[in-house]
């Protein structure tokens, strides 16, 4: 069957380097986010990256810089167009265009059966804009926030790019309420998403579970304005290891395991119950691991649902997925094999531009093999190559119906 036109759900931008000197104020300058141009040598040794800046025997590469924060820019970040990938530095010469350039992008896209892409943060500001949390500086990290969602929807996502480069805006994680205030502020102006932490505990901040209720002004915000909010795997900046002294392998096996213990956070703390339309969006966390998961937490609520084991819901796990809790596949055979048990309406595709899972510039022959060898029917193919992510996001709003 014919493949239709892919709408992709995870995707990443590398950010400009004049993105925040062009929109920060004149005082900030010199310590707002930057790109310098040096010399770097990389390592990977035992599980732990390093980089020497200034090295006289390195390879070029651009810095970036942002108050105390140095961070190099490594070819994995833009992977697609290197033959050979390792970990060293690399420049915005020596990298594709469309990673960062809206005419190139829109063009990768089109020859690689693409619509329309949702574009995560890729550099300086990680997936869920952690190093603005991270920077002692709050009045200057909220500024870089809101230049980098003004970027993201004025510039990005604008123009050419308006329905093909769908806007994912990011928050002050710091503060629930400012972050209420900046997801509306974004979505007057458009914004479909926000990309948030799997897990905000490994990043200092209050969990989902927290008593407080420290996120519920947030996901309120997003509830009342149809922000779906999105999470991408190691957007916690932790990722699973069994030891140490493990090889990296096995941490990348493991990387589901994230969105799967986020979904039960999401779940058990009643997050979902007490906002009944908020819509979640997984990314890069497969989802072959959901029926047994579900079906151990159903028996679990059954069993304990009387608070015994730190839970009252009303009603058992597995009812708050259908069209609220997404997950995406670029390679997850035994997840559409399963795809009964999981919801096929929950399961989105995703092609993963520009990093090395990326499967550009042939999505539409993996996707074609993937359906294939999972024996799926034309509405089936529909829903999971473009449907899906067209209910979750609601993309009518940029006028995509079909």
């Amino acid at each position: 069957m014919a493949i239709p036109r892919i709408i992709s759900v995870d995707d990443h931008v590398v950010e400009p380097p004049t993105l925040w000197s062009d929109r920060l104020p004149a005082k900030y300058q010199d310590r707002g986010p930057r790109v310098v141009r040096d010399r770097a040598k990389f390592s990977f040794e035992g599980g732990v990256f390093s980089y020497e800046r200034g090295a006289p025997d390195g390879e070029w590469c651009d810095w970036w810089l942002y108050d105390d924060l140095v961070y190099p820019f490594p070819k994995l970040s833009a992977a697609v167009g290197f033959e050979d990938l390792d970990v060293t530095p690399t420049t915005f010469d020596e990298i594709r265009r469309g990673c960062w350039i809206q005419s190139d992008r829109l063009a990768d896209m089109d020859a690689n059966h693409v619509d329309a892409s949702i574009c995560f943060p890729n550099t300086l500001p990680r997936f869920c804009g952690q190093a603005f949390y991270e920077r002692a500086d709050k009045d200057l990290a909220l500024l870089c926030v809101q230049a980098y969602n003004d970027w993201m929807l004025d510039d990005w996502s604008a123009g050419d790019g308006r329905g093909k480069l769908l806007p994912l805006t990011i928050v002050p994680l710091w503060d629930a309420e400012l972050a209420a205030t900046e997801v509306r502020r974004c979505a007057d102006k458009g914004t479909l998403g926000i990309a948030f932490s799997e897990n905000p505990h490994p990043l200092g901040l209050p969990s989902v579970h927290d008593k407080s209720r420290f996120w519920d002004p947030l996901f309120q915000a997003c509830q009342d304005t149809g922000t779906v909010v999105c999470m991408h795997i190691g957007s916690s900046s932790k990722m699973p290891a069994t030891s140490p002294d493990a090889p990296f392998i096995i941490s990348s096996t493991l990387t589901f395991s994230n969105a799967m213990g986020s979904m039960l956070d999401f779940i058990f703390s009643g997050t979902l119950e007490r906002f009944p339309e908020l819509v979640l969006s997984y990314s890069e966390g497969q989802v072959g691991w959901m029926p047994y998961v579900l079906e151990r937490a159903d028996k679990l609520w059954a069993e304990r649902g009387d608070n015994s084991f730190g839970t009252s819901l009303p009603k058992k796990p597995s009812t708050y997925l259908h069209h609220r809790v997404y997950g995406c596949v670029f390679d997850d055979e035994v997840g559409l094999r399963n795809r009964d048990l999981i919801g096929m309406d929950q399961i989105c595709f995703e092609t993963d531009y520009p990093h090395a899972d990326s499967t550009f510039p042939h999505s539409e022959k993996v996707a074609t093999d993937i359906v294939t060898q999972a024996g799926m029917d034309e509405d089936e193919i529909y829903k999971f190559i473009r449907g899906n992510a067209i209910r979750c996001f609601d993309l009518g709003r940029v006028g995509i119906t079909s």
